[in-house]
């Protein structure tokens, strides 16, 4: 049987044999996936408007918010592709959320999940639990770049902009149709501070409240704002 280690190591290993085995993009797992390791942040989670996102295009919910935007409050948008790509997970990529799939599926890619921030996890999801074993056996570190290669994302204000930050005048150089209606101009509530939304604690945070790190991890790429959060970052229960 083929331990998970071994496991991941193949999968690095073909991951860095050249072009050809980088072709195909990193798949797109779900929520329910990551927490399984990651269960205080998933828990964490599930109590934010992220985790909930794909619930606000059903018809009838944040009525007065659709209406000031222009929107039908009446209308169903969940099978909006304009709507959906901000309100679910890796949609219209590799193992995403596609509209019209079965619930099942559906459960845990709708809403805004760890993907959405972390990139698709279908390559790196076996890197993390390798390294997590080699750190529990030997005490050994593992470098943190072959996470990167193998799609794992740690530019997260890119990540918050793509969706916070889409319309024209918002200082995002990226901005492109189709752009979210929900601005400041209409809403003071709608201003993005990335620094403070990812500091905020308990409640206030709109991610999920983090825990200190254990160390699995060594070298670059580091997001810029990790030292902050890890400084403020309380212990996991066991």
């Amino acid at each position: 049987m083929i331990t998970r280690s071994i496991a991941a190591a193949l999968g690095l290993a073909v991951l860095l044999s050249g072009p050809g085995a980088r072709a195909e993009a990193p798949d797109y797992k779900g929520f329910r996936v990551c927490t399984k390791c990651h269960d205080a942040q998933g828990d964490s989670w599930k109590k934010t408007a992220h985790a909930r996102a794909f619930e606000s295009l059903m018809a009838g919910a944040k009525a007065d918010a659709k209406r000031k935007a222009g929107l039908d409050p009446a209308a169903d948008y969940t099978a909006d592709a304009n709507c959906v790509g901000c309100h679910a997970t890796g949609h219209g990529k590799p193992g995403g959320y596609r509209i019209g799939m079965e619930a099942d599926e559906a459960r845990v890619l709708a809403g805004v999940g760890c993907e959405s921030c972390h990139g698709p996890g279908g390559r790196y999801r076996d890197l993390h639990g390798a390294a997590s074993d080699r750190l529990k056996s030997a005490g050994d570190t593992s470098p943190r770049a072959p996470l990167a290669e193998a799609g794992q994302n740690f530019d997260y204000e890119q990540a918050c902009a793509a969706c916070h930050l889409n319309f024209p005048g918002s200082g995002w150089a990226a901005a492109k149709p189709p752009h979210s209606p929900f601005t400041p101009r209409l809403d003071a509530k709608y201003t993005h501070d990335f620094r403070r939304a990812v500091l905020a604690g308990d409640r206030n945070n709109p991610v999920h409240l983090h825990f200190r790190l254990r160390g699995v991890f060594k070298g670059d790429p580091l997001p810029a704002i990790r030292g902050e959060v890890q400084a403020g970052a309380r212990e996991a229960e066991d």
